[in-house]
């Protein structure tokens, strides 16, 4: 006789913020100046762990026509505190943005040129 095992509740993990930096090629639609080879965003994505807050944020910049090459993580705030990174007042307001709204927030956008 099997025993069924009543259905455990998933513990829910927090959800945090993680600081990206999203290098960007040239895409039809992109919204990049005219010119421009690429791109980097400075992003504030939330997510469970950081691996979701990159598929996020991938994910996200896709559906705007954005060409996403590669993603670096910076860690969380209190990572990048424990590391000695200055973060801004106005950084620590968009990061709320984000853990609020659970979303992403592209905070800067900084193209290339050759």
């Amino acid at each position: 006789m099997n025993a069924e095992k009543p259905d455990k509740p998933k513990k829910k993990r927090a959800q945090q913020v993680y600081t990206l930096l999203v290098e960007l090629g040239r895409h039809e639609n992109d919204g990049l100046p005219d010119g421009a080879t690429g791109a980097a965003l400075m992003c504030y994505a939330s997510g469970v762990d950081e691996a979701e807050a990159v598929r996020e944020t991938v994910a996200i910049l896709r559906q705007a026509d954005m060409a996403p090459l590669d993603v670096t993580g910076y860690g969380t705030l209190d990572e990048r505190l424990k590391e000695g990174h200055e973060v801004s007042a106005e950084e620590r307001a968009l990061m709320n943005r984000a853990l609020a709204e659970n979303s992403v927030i592209v905070a800067q956008l900084t193209p290339f040129f050759d």
